[in-house]
């Protein structure tokens, strides 16, 4: 009797080494196509953020649309929704029910025209409130600059111009004037974001001050809108502006920061000397 063999499935399988090597293939080119992705996914949430922030900021110039001019108020503690542009005091050490409570969000000045949960919250903010038990995400992480229609000038600073309505911007214009940015997950609280005018001049910068502090969920840079509808994302030059975040702390009310030109760029474009 004559045997044959049957040579049709001789290499059916991978030996061991062919195995290792594909393997290796696979993970050199893993390590090469990750952080392409991840830069590709950190540019998405920029793009996402950016219009977030173009949505609110268009609602608020729809609000002073329908107002006579007069922009939406801005209260530093906000008694009712009628007092202030939004309600609620974020706080990360403790999961406070303002951390989740998306009422407040809805009873908001801009709810009318932005009629949005998810504008709220920049899309890299991943910070989270334990609620019996279930860790949930907070629910804002935007702040409004302190100088537009506030309840009460910052520590006084008159010379500084409290804008009332749309057509108070004139110096600097509306390209030039912050309405909403994305605030620290470690410092946010209610939806008065200071910018202590403190120091402007460059001839004493020793004074500058960091009463709150913009996030850096974007490699260093955080979202920032502006009253004419753009927006943009601002990269944070100096260290102190972005310190490791602490879960379960907050950051001090106020600290020092000579010569830091991120409080710098704030003040230039949060208001401008009253003429």
């Amino acid at each position: 009797m004559t045997l044959f063999k049957d040579r049709s499935h001789s290499r059916g399988a991978f030996t061991l080494i062919e195995l290792l090597v594909v393997i290796a293939i696979i993970a050199i080119l893993a390590g090469m196509l990750l952080p392409a992705l991840g830069k590709a996914k950190t540019k998405a949430q920029g793009i996402f953020c950016m219009n977030n922030q173009r949505q609110m900021t268009l609602s608020w110039i729809m609000y002073a649309d329908d107002n006579n001019d007069r922009i939406p108020p801005n209260h530093i503690r906000g008694p009712n929704r009628h007092s202030t542009w939004v309600q609620g005091w974020l706080d990360n050490a403790s999961p406070v029910s303002d951390n989740t409570n998306t009422i407040f969000l809805m009873q908001s000045h801009l709810w009318p025209y932005l009629n949005s949960i998810g504008a709220w919250r920049c899309p890299a903010d991943k910070s989270l409130s334990k609620h019996r038990g279930r860790l949930i995400p907070r629910v804002r992480s935007v702040s409004m600059n302190n100088w537009l229609n506030p309840n009460m000038i910052w520590q006084n600073q008159r010379k500084y111009k409290a804008y009332r309505k749309l057509a108070d911007m004139t110096r600097p214009s509306p390209t030039g004037i912050w309405v909403v940015l994305d605030e620290r997950e470690d410092r946010i609280n209610n939806g008065f974001f200071v910018v202590d005018m403190e120091g402007f001049s460059p001839r004493n910068p020793s004074r500058y001050e960091m009463v709150d502090m913009p996030a850096s969920y974007h490699n260093g840079a955080g979202g920032v809108s502006f009253a004419d509808g753009h927006a943009e994302i601002h990269k944070w030059l100096d260290p102190r502006t972005t310190p490791p975040v602490k879960k379960g702390r907050n950051l001090p009310l106020i600290s020092g920061s000579r010569n830091n030109v991120d409080v710098a760029w704030l003040q230039e474009r949060s208001t401008g000397l009253v003429r």
